[in-house]
């Protein structure tokens, strides 16, 4: 089966910066992808170098088995690239902006499909409004819509929900996992990683333009070994046969690592002898977040926010 994407050795160099080292990836047909990285980890300019905005110093890349430079013209046509920048034409309206992106490919009589994704994207009340009028989360919608016009088979989504409010998150991935569910291949990249666990198969870790792991969530989060005990008392003391397990805490809650559950009964037996008050107490599991800062090094990263911000 040819892979939706097949980036093979790809180096980017800005004058002395490289960004990018040597990038070999390969996303098969129909895979809910995420593509994750810290701030300058060189994840946008992968996406321009297959997206054909940006020249890769070496290395190739294709999608849907089109090259993007020798067949620039197929790999686009089957490429649908929502870009992290409000890039906007502000002479139209959005009903205007999707019509002639719909000229682009060269499609005449596409009228049904703008139709569905106006309704998806909850544009329906906004179609005769010029871009310029609308708010930075309207803004992103028509950006969606505009990367699905075509109905590309592959779909890359660079922070599609920056800036959005949770209804519109909420409605945007409803509307992505059907495209997903009726073959379309997504690639996505976000700094929500709740986002990226809940909607995605496998996932490739950049740092410094290289990539660090590439596998699926499940045996990446797999990988992390024990728990963390977050742990609210009164007094907010922690007894002192429970200082060496204590990993951290903040203005509210002590954090316990252990290695397996059995260690609970430790924890708990020490606040008895204590006469401690448990005001709040949760085994939290490992996540994409805890192997996202195992992996990079970014504990604490302030790029990476709760999927509810």
């Amino acid at each position: 089966m040819t892979a939706a994407i097949e980036v093979r050795q790809v180096h980017k160099r800005f004058g002395a910066l490289q960004a990018l080292g040597g990038v070999d990836l390969e996303i098969d047909t129909g895979e809910f992808f995420a593509l994750l990285g810290p701030n300058g980890a060189g994840k946008t300019t992968l996406i321009n170098i297959i997206a054909g905005l940006t020249l890769a110093s070496s290395g190739c890349v294709r999608v849907m088995g089109h090259d993007v430079v020798a067949d620039y013209r197929e790999a686009r046509r089957v490429l649908g690239v929502v870009p992290q920048e409000l890039v906007f034409d502000p002479f139209f309206t959005v009903r205007e902006t999707l019509v002639f992106q719909s000229g682009y490919y060269g499609l005449k009589k596409n009228g049904d499909w703008i139709d569905e994704i106006i309704h998806h994207l909850d544009l329906a009340d906004k179609v005769d409004t010029n871009m310029r009028s609308l708010s930075g989360g309207m803004k992103r919608r028509v950006l969606v819509a505009q990367a699905l016009v075509h109905k590309p088979p592959v779909i890359v989504l660079d922070e599609p929900t920056a800036g959005v409010d949770v209804e519109l998150r909420q409605a945007l991935w409803r509307f992505i996992k059907q495209l997903n569910r009726n073959g379309h291949t997504i690639v996505l990249t976000t700094h929500y990683l709740e986002e990226a666990e809940a909607l995605c198969n496998r996932v490739a870790m950049l740092k410094k333009g290289n990539i660090v792991a590439l596998d699926s969530i499940r045996n990446l989060i797999n990988g992390i070994s024990g728990y963390l005990i977050r742990l609210r008392l009164s007094p907010d003391t922690l007894p002192a046969a429970l200082q060496p397990l204590m990993s951290s805490r903040d203005d509210v809650y002590f954090f316990l690592a252990i290695k397996e559950y059995s260690q609970l009964e430790i924890v708990m037996a020490a606040l008895r002898v204590a006469q401690a008050q448990i005001l709040e107490l949760q085994v939290l599991q490992p996540d994409l977040e805890e192997a996202f800062v195992k992996i990079t090094g970014n504990a604490g990263s302030p790029e990476f926010l709760p999927v509810s911000a």
